[in-house]
C-alpha cells in the first residue's frame, strides 16, 4: 500500500502542511477491510435492532460487553500512542491534541443529537453500510439524512459557538 503525498495548489496551499492522499490499491484495501468490519458487525449482531433494544432495556450483557470490549482496547491503543510507541507510516510520532471541554455544551447537544437518531432509526449510525449490505435496505434513508445532516453542519459550523 502507497501514499502519493499531493503538490499545493496555491500559495496559502504551499504554508499548509501536506496531506497524504490515499492511491487506487489504498482504496481497494480499505474497501476490503471496510467490507470484512461490516460483515463482523453484523455476525456479531452488533447492529441488530433486537440486540440494541436489548441493551436498553437492560436485558442481555451482549451489547454492553462488546461495547465495554471496544472501550477497553481503545485506552490500550490510546496508552500506546501517548508512549510513542506505534508511529505513522512515514515514521513520526502520533500526538493525540488534549480535549478542550469548555462549558460542554457540544458534547450533551452532540450526544443528545446521536442518540435521538439512535433511537429514530433503530441504528448507530456507524454500521449502516452493513445494515443495508445485510439487506435492510430502509437505512439508505438514513445514511441520506447522516449525510444531509453533515453537509447541514459543516455549513453551519463557522456560524456556531465552538
Amino acid at each position: 500500500m502507497s501514499v502519493v503525498i499531493a503538490a499545493p495548489r496555491s500559495a496559502a496551499a504551499a504554508a499548509a502542511p501536506q496531506q497524504a492522499v490515499p492511491t487506487a490499491g489504498a482504496l481497494v484495501v480499505y474497501l476490503l477491510l471496510g467490507t470484512l468490519f461490516g460483515i463482523v458487525l453484523v455476525k456479531a449482531e452488533i447492529v441488530s435492532w433486537f440486540r440494541i433494544q436489548e441493551m436498553f432495556r437492560f436485558g442481555s450483557f451482549h451489547m454492553y460487553g462488546i461495547l465495554g470490549s471496544a472501550i477497553a482496547v481503545a485506552a490500550a491503543a490510546i496508552g500506546l500512542v501517548r508512549r510513542g510507541l506505534p508511529r505513522a507510516l512515514d515514521r513520526s510520532p502520533i500526538s493525540i491534541p488534549p480535549k478542550i471541554l469548555g462549558r460542554g455544551h457540544r458534547y450533551w447537544l452532540g450526544g443528545a443529537t446521536f442518540g435521538l437518531g439512535w433511537a429514530l432509526t433503530g441504528a448507530c449510525p456507524g454500521p449502516l453500510f452493513a445494515l443495508v449490505g445485510a439487506g435492510a435496505t430502509v437505512m439508505v434513508v438514513a445514511i441520506a439524512g447522516a449525510l444531509a445532516g453533515t453537509f447541514l453542519y459543516g455549513w453551519l459550523r463557522p456560524r456556531l459557538p465552538h
